[in-house]
């Protein structure tokens, strides 16, 4: 399928932003109607409200003042949560010091499969501006979502599908420019329907050019050469959009959606190579409530068409595709005993392949299917948790069947069994304080390009190999974590270990390769004298011994204000928010630190609200990352970045206005993410944006 919104997307804003306004005719959903509760349904399948697992949810305004052009960055500072920054286009969230296949991004609790864990120059193909709430849950407990969930869960919610009836018609438009990359960005989103039917339209436009820098840096881009305060080759143009329903009869609903996402950007790694991706996903979900044993049965399937090519100037170079299918059943049975859970079912299948002279991974195919169930038991101190996941996995290797003379990739299949299994008790101390505690064992299938990659990848600037001979990851996590609140003031602490067994990394093996994979190639005889061709590092994917611990806490502070009243012109408040981690990885076997880990950090931001007017200003400090691994990593330097932002609201007749301005890196900070691969690789070529400013108006009616 395929939409035109690029042009259109920021037209319809305006439009939207003016309408929504002016006609009195759109009804609206009754203000006195009760809402229905915000449920953080990745941590918890049963919708409880208090979790057991560590989570945050992140909406409404909150997620409009941090939204940033990629996932990676728009999470990026929430407690446990870092970037993998492949520059200003593409990064997924690292979560307690894990990245790529250890952490599971979902699309409305189902699967959202693409190629951004293949490669950190993939981008993950979302976008903010028609996200309703992003959740990220923290830690193995989610293993509900298989062993590619043990690092943590990012779940985005956009209500393509609406799972509750509408009355009237409602929705948002956003328009937002900002100084750094002169960025271009428009978003709207429309609902309406009764009790019986409900419809979703979403469109999408951002468009930005080079991120700016507080330093001069070289440049040999067809679009722009010499030096400038830039990152080079880092402009993106993306847009898309999708639309939905949704019926709904006496026991249950179903519904469905289609969705496009479209976006061109430069990789930042190399000056003349940029990425046209497209994904195209269709989406069926439904629920029926037929009383008896099983109150519910929650059904949802979707098919993902994902591509993208990687282009040197106009020439098309490497191209990687992966077409996926993802089912999963959940049925919700009544109480027993007082214990209530969740039986549940999925199925996922993946075809990926890569066709061109940088394909470092072959064609494969994957097929996953799991039982998996949640049981909790309340009592009258709190809850107790329980899960269980045996999975089957298929991992099969094509070769390259493009060019049969290419042999240097592994042909054949894998089959692995993982198991995992976690408990979890939260324990109500009092009123205001609270225990938390989980220990989860967890299995994980090694992925397909583990197994059987063997090829140059310019991203991590190495030769990859793979190890067909690879077995299960598994680990054990435990995690505690004390939480306390009182009004508007509340503080949470958690603290976390998590072994493996058999880790499986990149790890230098001290060999190079030619531009033919040929091992420690010698110097060639030309003729007129002796010249060695270019090579690259090699890397083997290996399993080692590894473990991560860490601390993470955030809390609020009122300063000024009484607990219950929302700002107004009579009453002011001022609260201090607060925040801070840190994690330590290290490889066991080694005794080396682990790579790309970030460093203790600790922030804060003063927010204050009177009447319609709201203003934050805080700071994110970083710490000097010294421990790096030996070989293939750099050291980073400690950094402080500071932040503000001033909000407006208003009505004009049906709509609720908010303008809003923020800036970041105010003291145009230079800085660079221990956390990143092009760090080492491409330093320093990309460091983290420069000053910004972005200003906005957001129109809710």
């Amino acid at each position: 399928m395929s939409f035109s919104f690029k042009r259109n997307a920021i037209g319809a804003a305006v439009l939207t932003l003016c309408a929504c306004a002016s006609l009195p005719v759109f009804a609206q959903a009754d203000p006195g109607a009760p809402a229905l509760p915000e449920l953080t349904v990745t941590g918890n399948p049963l919708g409880a409200t208090e979790l057991i697992a560590p989570a945050t949810s992140v909406s409404g305004d909150a997620l409009l003042l941090r939204s940033q052009s990629t996932l990676g960055e728009t999470l990026n500072g929430l407690p446990g949560v870092s970037s993998s920054y492949f520059g200003p286009n593409a990064s997924r969230p690292t979560i307690r010091g894990q990245d790529g296949d250890r952490i599971r991004i979902l699309q409305n609790g189902g699967s959202a499969p693409d190629a951004s864990a293949l490669s950190y120059d993939h981008a993950v193909p979302v976008d903010a501006l028609v996200t309703e709430r992003i959740e990220v849950l923290r830690g193995p407990s989610a293993l509900q979502y298989g062993g590619s969930a043990v690092g943590g869960v990012v779940n985005i919610i956009d209500n393509r599908i609406p799972r509750e009836p509408l009355d009237g018609f409602g929705g948002r438009a956003d328009l937002g420019y900002a100084t750094g990359s002169r960025e271009r960005s428009g978003g709207v989103v429309l609902e309406g329907g009764t009790d019986r039917y409900a419809l979703h339209v979403d469109a999408f436009d951002r468009k930005a050019d080079d991120t700016s820098v507080p330093i001069e840096l070289g440049c040999d881009s067809p679009r722009r050469s010499g030096t400038a305060r830039k990152i080079c080759n880092s402009a993106n143009d993306a847009h898309g959009g999708a639309f939905g329903g949704s019926v709904f009869f006496d026991q249950g609903w179903i519904g469905a959606s289609a969705s496009t996402y479209r976006s061109n950007y430069g990789t930042v790694a190399e000056d003349d190579v940029t990425i046209g991706m497209k994904s195209d996903r269709y989406a069926l979900e439904g629920e029926w409530r037929p009383g008896g044993f099983f109150t519910s049965i929650h059904a949802k399937a979707s098919r993902t068409d994902y591509r993208h090519t990687e282009f040197e100037g106009a020439e098309a170079g490497t191209t990687f595709a992966n077409k996926s299918d993802d089912l999963r059943i959940e049925a919700r049975h009544r109480k027993i005993g007082g214990i209530e859970g969740v039986i549940g079912y999925t199925r996922e299948s993946n075809d990926f392949s890569a066709i061109g002279e940088e394909a470092f991974a072959p064609h494969s195919r994957t097929r996953t299917q799991a039982l998996f169930l949640h049981e909790e038991l309340g009592t009258d101190w709190g809850r107790l948790s329980f899960g269980a996941r045996t999975e089957r996995v298929r991992v099969r290797s094509n070769g390259y069947p493009e060019d049969p003379e290419i042999t240097r990739f592994f042909v054949g299949e894998r089959d692995f069994n993982p198991h995992s299994a976690a408990l979890g008790a939260l324990v109500n101390l009092s009123p205001q304080w609270q225990l938390t505690s989980n220990l989860a064992y967890t299995e994980r299938a090694p992925k397909d390009y583990e197994l059987f990659a063997n090829g140059p990848h310019v991203a991590t600037a190495a030769w990859e190999v793979g190890n067909p001979d690879l077995q299960k990851e598994k680990s054990t996590g435990f995690d505690i974590g004390a939480q306390w609140k009182s009004g508007a003031n509340s503080a949470r602490v958690n603290a976390y270990v998590t072994r493996f067994r058999n880790y499986i990394g990149l790890t230098a093996t001290g060999n190079v390769r030619g531009e033919e994979g040929e091992l420690n190639p010698g110097p060639i005889d030309t003729g007129d004298g002796l010249v060695f061709p270019d090579t690259l590092a090699e890397y083997a994917y290996q399993g080692v011994r590894a473990r991560f611990t860490g601390i993470e806490a955030s809390g609020n502070l009122r300063l000024l204000g009484t607990d219950g009243f929302a700002p107004t012109a009579d009453h002011s408040k001022l609260d201090l928010e607060w925040r801070a981690d840190v994690v330590r990885a290290r490889n066991t076997d080694t005794g080396e630190p682990l790579p790309r880990i970030s460093p203790a950090r600790i922030g804060a931001t003063l927010a204050y609200g009177n009447g319609p007017w709201a203003a934050r200003v805080g700071f994110d400090s970083y710490a000097a990352q010294r421990r790096v691994p030996s070989v293939g990593a750099r050291e980073t330097d400690g950094f402080t970045l500071f932040n503000a932002s001033l909000t407006y609201a208003m009505k004009v007749q049906r709509a609720n206005l908010t303008w809003y301005a923020r800036i970041d890196n105010i003291t145009n900070k230079l800085a660079y993410s221990a956390t990143s691969i092009l760090t080492t690789t491409v330093y320093p070529r990309a460091p983290l944006p420069g000053r910004s400013l972005k200003v906005g108006l957001r129109a809710t009616f």
